[in-house]
C-alpha cells in the first residue's frame, strides 16, 4: 500500500487540478446517488481524494466522513471544504483496514476506488458490515479486464515502474457483482457509459 501513498502524495497538486472528463456521466452518478440520501444520512467516503465528491454531497446529508490514504490529498480536501463553509464533513488518513466509523451507517462510497485496491472483495466486506440494514454501497470503477481494456494489465506494470501510475488490479463487471453478492448485498442499479470501463453500481444490505 505504501507504493499507492507514496504516488497519490506525489500527483496530489496536479490531480487537484485536473478536470472531469465526462460531465453528464459525473452529474448521472451525483444525481442517482442523492436519491439514497435522507436529511440524516450517515456517509462514508473511501478514497475520497480531494473532496470534490464530498462537498457536492455533503448539502444533502446529516455527516460524512472522507478518508483517504494521502495526506496530501486531504490536506487539499481540508482547504477547499473550509473555503466553501462546509461544516459537516470530518476527514481522516487511513486505509479500509486503519478505519473505524462510527456504525451503523446509511451509506459508504468506494467512487474510482476499486480497482486500485488489491483486496476488492474485503472492502466490500467492510462496507457490508459498517452499514445499517438497508444501508447503500455505491461504487464506480473500472472493469478493465472487459473487451479492449484488458490490455492495461500488460501496460500497468511498466506504468508502475516508471512511476506514472499507481497499482491497479483487473477485474470484470461479472467478477464485480460476484463479490459484491457473495459479500450479502443485493444489487439495486448498474449503469455503464458506452465505451467506458467505468461502471456504477448500488447495492443495497438486506433490510
Amino acid at each position: 500500500m505504501q507504493e499507492s501513498v507514496r504516488f497519490w502524495d506525489k500527483v496530489a497538486q496536479k490531480y487537484a487540478k485536473s478536470t472531469i472528463a465526462d460531465i453528464p456521466s459525473y452529474e448521472h452518478k451525483l444525481a442517482v446517488t442523492r436519491q439514497y440520501f435522507r436529511p440524516d444520512s450517515r456517509v462514508l467516503e473511501l478514497g475520497c481524494g480531494t473532496g470534490s465528491t464530498a462537498l457536492l454531497h455533503a448539502p444533502y446529508v446529516a455527516h460524512i466522513l472522507a478518508t483517504d490514504i494521502a495526506a496530501n490529498m486531504l490536506k487539499i480536501a481540508r482547504e477547499k471544504a473550509t473555503a466553501a463553509g462546509v461544516g459537516n464533513i470530518s476527514f481522516e488518513q487511513g486505509s479500509c483496514d486503519d478505519l473505524n466509523p462510527q456504525v451503523p451507517l446509511d451509506m459508504v462510497l468506494a467512487l474510482n476506488l476499486l480497482h486500485l485496491v488489491k483486496d476488492r472483495k474485503s472492502m466490500i466486506e467492510q462496507a457490508f458490515n459498517w452499514l445499517k440494514p438497508g444501508g447503500v454501497f455505491i461504487t464506480s470503477t473500472a472493469c478493465l479486464g472487459d473487451s479492449a481494456w484488458k490490455c492495461i494489465g500488460l501496460i500497468a506494470p511498466l506504468g508502475r515502474l516508471l512511476g506514472l501510475m499507481p497499482p491497479v488490479y483487473v477485474f470484470t463487471l461479472a467478477q464485480l457483482q460476484q463479490s459484491i453478492i457473495a459479500a450479502g448485498f443485493e444489487v439495486d442499479y448498474v449503469w455503464q457509459q458506452e465505451k467506458s470501463p467505468s461502471v456504477f453500481m448500488v447495492a443495497k444490505k438486506p433490510a
